[in-house]
C-alpha cells in the first residue's frame, strides 16, 4: 500500500512539476532572449556604404539592398535551385571574412539575404548584396562577423544546378 501511495504521490508531484515548467510567459524566459534589433543601425551602416561607395543599389521591402553589375543571360532561380556561385563576402570596414571561386549549395538552405538577393540575377550575371543582420548572421558572433553585422556580398551567379 505504501508503495502505491508513493507511486501515485509521484505521479501527481511529476504532472505538478511538468505544469509548472510550461506557461504562456516562455516567451519572456530568460534563457531564449529576444533577438536585438539592429535595423535602424544596419540602415545607416548600408546608406554610408551606398554613399562612400558611391553605389547605386536597389532596396527590397525586407531591407534588402542589392546591384546588378551584369544582368546575364540565363534563367533567375527559384529559392528552392541548386546553385553554383563565386563570391567574396566583406563587412563594410573591408575586411574581407569569406571568398570562393566556387561555391555549389541549395540556395534555400543560405542566408536569408542570399535567398532574396540572388533571385534578382540572371544566371551569368553578377552584382552586390548588402546584407542587414536580419537577413544575414543576426546575433551569431562568427569567427571575423561580429554580432548585428551588415555583410556584403559580391558574387556571380556561375550556374543553377
Amino acid at each position: 500500500m505504501k508503495y502505491t501511495l508513493l507511486k501515485n504521490y509521484g505521479v501527481v508531484f511529476l504532472l505538478i512539476f511538468l505544469t509548472s515548467c510550461s506557461s504562456d510567459n516562455d516567451k519572456d524566459a530568460p534563457y531564449l532572449p529576444e533577438p536585438n534589433d539592429y535595423s535602424e543601425q544596419n540602415e545607416e551602416e548600408i546608406m554610408a556604404y551606398i554613399l562612400d561607395n558611391d553605389i547605386n543599389a536597389t532596396r527590397s521591402d525586407s531591407g534588402l539592398y542589392f546591384v546588378i553589375n551584369e544582368e546575364g543571360t540565363g534563367n533567375r532561380p527559384l529559392a528552392t535551385d541548386n546553385i553554383t556561385v563565386a563570391y567574396k563576402g566583406t563587412l563594410t570596414n573591408g575586411n574581407v571574412f569569406d571568398e570562393s571561386e566556387e561555391f555549389t549549395a541549395d540556395l534555400n538552405l543560405l542566408i536569408a539575404g542570399w535567398v532574396e538577393g540572388l533571385q534578382n540575377f540572371k544566371e551569368g550575371g553578377s552584382g552586390i548584396l548588402l546584407i542587414p543582420a536580419h537577413l544575414g548572421y543576426g546575433d551569431r558572433i562568427l569567427e571575423e562577423i561580429p554580432a548585428g553585422s551588415v555583410v556584403i556580398f559580391d558574387i556571380t551567379l556561375i550556374s543553377i544546378n
